[in-house]
């Protein structure tokens, strides 16, 4: 089987340190593997969007010598395939209709977790519903390429929305189909997103989707141990000295370049971890605060 890999960012703020992990991570995988490496923009949140920034995207990465195959592509482009599989789900009986409002969840649920009433009392008026699909009483199981086993029991979570009350999909159906479309089969991301896997895995089995093989990197994460992220104002990349970044994330993916490499170009940076690549290698922990690498 083909390698086809992806980065996925979202632009509701610029790319930052935590982001070029994930991107880099993603790319030696694939390239170490002769596949595909693409490119994809969820841009599905209008109103978390940050003005300009998925535009700036692709002449970042091309400052890092990080270019993709195929075609720049993005999740807004695809909403009538999100519908079709919410349709599918519905029609299948996988999905419901749900009009409750976080804070009735709130005061009837001690334990968040979602209660069913809307499966129990479907709404007479499906407009302005969010669309739940419902959760078994099943492990979900897989194995981590970094991370080692994991099993998660969906009921302890409850049924979790696919199509949210405003009107837009939620991640989990987007990407579920997304990868898909695309033909993913290995997916590199940050640990932030390992909780969500046993979601996608659920739907990709009720949609009739092959499930890819995952791998969580440890994120970067500040001296309080927050994730790097919009919200943790985390810098922009440095645009100025790609390799000194490049050099600073290889280090932290546990690559150990050579003082040497210092002086190469970002090419020459890129092929010595393309070859020296080895996911194992990788630390088998959730996060990494900056300073301890």
């Amino acid at each position: 089987m083909s390698y086809i890999g992806r980065f996925a960012p979202s632009p509701t703020g610029p790319l930052h340190f935590g982001s070029l992990l994930a991107a880099l991570a993603s790319f030696l995988d694939a390239r170490a593997h002769q596949g595909e490496w693409l490119l994809r923009i969820e841009d599905l949140d209008p109103p978390r969007e940050q003005a300009g920034v998925k535009d700036q995207f692709p002449d970042i990465l091309e400052a890092f010598g990080l270019y993709w195959d195929g075609e720049l592509s993005f999740q807004s482009e695809r909403l009538d395939h999100y519908q079709d599989a919410l349709q599918q789900l519905i029609s299948q009986h996988h999905a419901y209709y749900c009009n409750c409002s976080r804070k009735q969840i709130i005061e009837r649920c001690d334990n968040i977790v979602y209660d069913r009433h809307c499966l129990n009392n479907p709404p007479k008026d499906q407009q302005g519903c969010a669309v739940r699909v419902k959760s078994m009483d099943s492990l979900i199981s897989f194995r981590d390429m970094i991370q080692g086993p994991m099993a998660y029991n969906l009921n302890s979570t409850g049924d979790f929305v696919v199509f949210r009350r405003d009107g837009l999909f939620a991640y989990q159906l987007a990407v579920v189909v997304d990868d898909y479309l695309q033909g993913i089969t290995h997916v590199v991301r940050g640990s932030d997103l390992l909780d969500e896997t046993a979601r996608q895995i659920h739907l990709q089995q009720l949609l009739g989707y092959p499930t890819p093989s995952y791998a969580h990197i440890p994120v970067a994460t500040n001296a309080q141990g927050q994730k790097l992220s919009k919200q943790t104002f985390a810098k922009a990349l440095n645009l100025a000295d790609p390799e000194q970044e490049l050099l600073k994330a290889l280090q932290f993916l546990n690559l150990q370049p050579p003082k040497d490499l210092s002086c190469k170009s970002r090419h020459e940076i890129l092929n010595w971890a393309i070859e020296e690549w080895d996911i194992n290698k990788l630390p088998k922990t959730m996060g990494i605060a900056l300073g301890d690498n």
